[in-house]
């Protein structure tokens, strides 16, 4: 067997040599290798690439004329084919995946409830659909894309957008109070004429989008009322206001009806919670796929709830 590629001793092989050492081989020849290469370069830009790559082996690689493999030649080739013989079905095949790679941020509730019906839809048009899906509030949903490791997020608008982060808002929701059935207040505002609050309230922890918005509204109307059960997700506070525990704090989701024996007592004034749709640049095409399908979902909730 002929040693056709150096180990210990001279300069590293340069790959692009390599590479055009298999065109050459592959079609027979320097001349019919410039034609058929899928990318532009001249004859003698490539016999003389192919005369350094000899140098560097200390081999002769083929006959000119006419064109003949030599023993080292075929060994070299040999070596080097089973690599650059799939380079294209390879990036055709990377490309294809990419394609149809969706890379999404949302909070944990958007993912739960709002999304996977969507994506249900979505992958649809994309059969190969794969998904990233990563759990993030505006802040951290950011930081993702300045990284690029997510393409899109849909969030809580906690804040104006950074500088580059691009911004849509989808869905305005008002805050409510949840109130037992039973309960003797019919209104928020027969809340706010008592002296002191006695009902406990239940919230979720002061770092979530939904319970600034809500002590900005309750410091616009001068009230103090402390949370007395914190509760880490919008889902269970319906189950502790029935349970009798206080009155809670969540939104008016478009179209959603409320929970049963449960009062729904809006707050107008409050300022709502805004949903929006965050990218950087320019989305790849199953991202904007999917944002436009989420624009057109937000659109469909509003327009249902307004002719309710």
């Amino acid at each position: 067997m002929h040693d056709v590629l150096p180990h210990d001793h001279g300069d590293p092989v340069n790959i692009h040599h390599l590479e055009l050492f298999y065109h050459v081989a592959k079609h027979g020849g320097i001349s019919e290798a410039v034609r058929r290469m899928p990318y532009g370069i001249q004859q003698p830009a490539v016999s003389g690439q192919i005369l350094r790559l000899e140098d560097d082996l200390e081999v002769r690689l083929f006959q000119r004329r006419p064109f003949t493999l030599t023993p080292a030649g075929r060994e070299l080739l040999e070596f080097i084919e089973p690599f650059f013989s799939k380079i294209e079905a390879t990036r055709t095949r990377l490309r294809g995946e990419v394609a149809q790679q969706l890379r999404l941020a949302a909070p944990s509730a958007i993912l739960r409830d709002h999304l996977p019906k969507l994506l249900e839809q979505h992958r649809s048009a994309f059969p190969k659909l794969r998904m990233s899906l990563h759990d993030a509030n505006q802040a951290t949903a950011e930081a993702l894309l300045r990284k690029q490791d997510v393409d899109l997020a849909i969030t809580e608008l906690e804040g104006r957008p950074s500088a580059g982060i691009q911004c849509c808002e989808l869905l305005k929701l008002r805050l409510h109070l949840l109130a037992p059935q039973r309960h003797r207040i019919r209104s928020a505002s027969d809340l706010w004429k008592q002296d002191e609050i006695g009902d406990p309230l239940i919230c979720m922890p002061s770092i979530e989008a939904i319970t600034k918005l809500f002590r900005q509204g309750l410091q616009q109307i001068s009230v103090n009322w402390p949370t007395s059960v914190e509760v880490s997700s919008l889902d269970l506070i319906p189950s502790y206001v029935r349970a009798g525990f206080g009155i809670g704090v969540s939104v008016a989701v478009p179209g959603e009806r409320p929970p049963p024996k449960i009062r729904q007592l809006p707050l107008p004034n409050f300022p709502p919670l805004v949903i929006a749709a965050l990218w950087q640049g320019k989305l790849p095409p199953v991202a904007h796929a999917f944002l436009e399908k989420i624009k057109a979902h937000a659109r469909e909730v509003m327009q249902t709830a307004a002719t309710r």
